[in-house]
């Protein structure tokens, strides 16, 4: 399961390009302001007022930040697990980049005014 901020245009478009790679549909997906990924976000101790992190629960591992885009990528598959080369930066360091995108994510991709209506093909694996 894949938890995003369902008004910021970089997460949904994550979203987007997880549903067009993902062939086999591992993933199901809840915006962070539903019920569900609200919850799942306390569960976790994350914050729920500001949604810096997108949280993926992978055969029952959290995984936030590049972490998190790293796990999904490499359920994928070749050539998208690829992005497992990003676990040689030091954490401290992969944290810093993470945080400085998403501080800033509204004011570089923009930001909708509510969680879009999701396509035919996410509307069968969106839970929440």
């Amino acid at each position: 399961m894949i938890v995003f901020d369902g008004v910021c245009v970089l997460c949904s478009g994550f979203v987007r390009m997880v549903v067009r790679l993902d062939r086999k549909s591992r993933f199901r997906f809840a915006t962070a302001q539903s019920p569900l990924g609200d919850a799942l976000f306390r569960k976790y101790g994350l914050r729920t007022d500001s949604y810096e992190t997108n949280l993926a629960l992978i055969d029952g591992a959290a995984f936030t930040r590049l972490d998190s885009f790293v796990a999904v990528m490499a359920e994928l598959g070749w050539p998208w697990r690829a992005a497992r080369f990003l676990l040689l930066l030091p954490r401290p360091l992969r944290d810093w980049l993470y945080d400085r995108i998403a501080k800033n994510r509204y004011a570089l991709f923009g930001r909708k005014e509510s969680c879009e209506i999701p396509s035919a093909e996410l509307k069968g694996r969106l839970i929440g």
